[in-house]
């Protein structure tokens, strides 16, 4: 694995446990404000804008990693049989297709933040800028575009990591598991990053 593969790798795995973080915040934040909500009608002013903020950031935040894993949903029902290079060739290109996307959600929410920026919207009760939760989902959405792009044009093919493998090197997802072994490598490349 080459250092740029690395540095991917780990910013992955970065912003994966920033969204734990936020999950484990809204899940105490919420059992906080239920539990005084409950017992002496007390409660945490605006817990549900808060919750609904870092939410769509931690959702943001897991897509590197998802990617990163080939841990996306894949239906393979129509490809199943089909040989291992077809196989890596439409991964590429399922990659390749995702990227796509992602780099157009990236520009879209970088610009959905600078709009939300310039008019100062918030929250309803809190107030809370809506440009932040932007600024949070553009890091992660960009790093999911370059480590899809990696995955498209990686040398020997899409071998991917996300699944335990067909025995072909050609690990697709979680419907055949989710470890980092992933069969026989073909000896094209790496058959394993990203």
């Amino acid at each position: 694995m080459n250092a740029a593969f690395k540095s991917l790798d780990t910013l992955a795995r970065l912003f994966a446990v920033l969204a734990g973080v936020l999950l484990t915040l809204i899940t105490l934040m919420t059992c906080v404000s239920l539990i005084g909500r409950n017992t002496t009608g007390w409660t945490i002013v605006g817990d549900i804008e808060l919750s609904a903020s870092a939410a769509g950031a931690a959702i943001a935040l897991f897509l590197p990693w998802c990617q990163l894993r080939r841990g996306h949903i894949t239906v393979d029902f129509f490809t199943a049989r089909a040989s291992a290079a077809t196989q890596r060739r439409l991964d590429r290109l399922g990659a390749l297709l995702l990227a796509g996307v992602m780099a157009l959600m990236t520009w879209r929410t970088t610009v959905g933040g600078l709009n939300a920026w310039h008019s100062q919207a918030g929250s309803m009760i809190l107030g809370f800028p809506d440009w932040v939760v932007y600024c949070g989902m553009v890091p992660p959405m960009l790093l999911t575009t370059l480590i899809a792009l990696a995955q498209a044009f990686q040398r020997g093919g899409a071998g991917g990591s996300g699944g335990a493998g067909d025995g072909r090197g050609n690990g697709r997802g979680n419907e055949r598991g989710n470890g980092r072994g992933n069969g026989r490598d073909d000896g094209r490349g790496d058959g394993g990053w990203p």
